[in-house]
């Protein structure tokens, strides 16, 4: 649920509603409405949330598919490669295993 994975996000940020309300120049109110299911936010606020924590619209959507994203920004192009080749050798891995199947 779109409100679950907002909270999550936030909470983890250890930001209040207030907090975060502020950075997207909504209520407070909106944002509790938001985790609590009683209004989805627009399009346009989605898309600011996942700007704002790094992650993007699917995973906010939990439509994801088991993918995870890591933000990358502030790394080194040298970090970011040792990155993907560690990402790479645990796909080897649970392929070999058998752990996951191809979608």
């Amino acid at each position: 649920m779109l409100g679950d994975q907002i909270k999550k996000l936030r909470t983890a940020a250890k930001e209040t509603q207030t907090g975060l309300a502020k950075k997207l120049s909504v209520s407070k109110q909106a944002v509790s409405n938001w985790e609590n299911g009683n209004v989805q936010p627009s399009v346009d606020i989605v898309c600011r949330i996942a700007r704002h924590y790094g992650c993007t619209t699917d995973y906010l959507l939990e439509m994801h598919n088991h993918t995870f994203y890591i933000e990358t920004t502030y790394l080194t192009e040298d970090q970011q490669q040792q990155l993907m080749r560690i990402a790479r050798e645990f796909e080897k891995l649970n392929k070999e295993t058998g752990r996951f199947k191809d979608i």
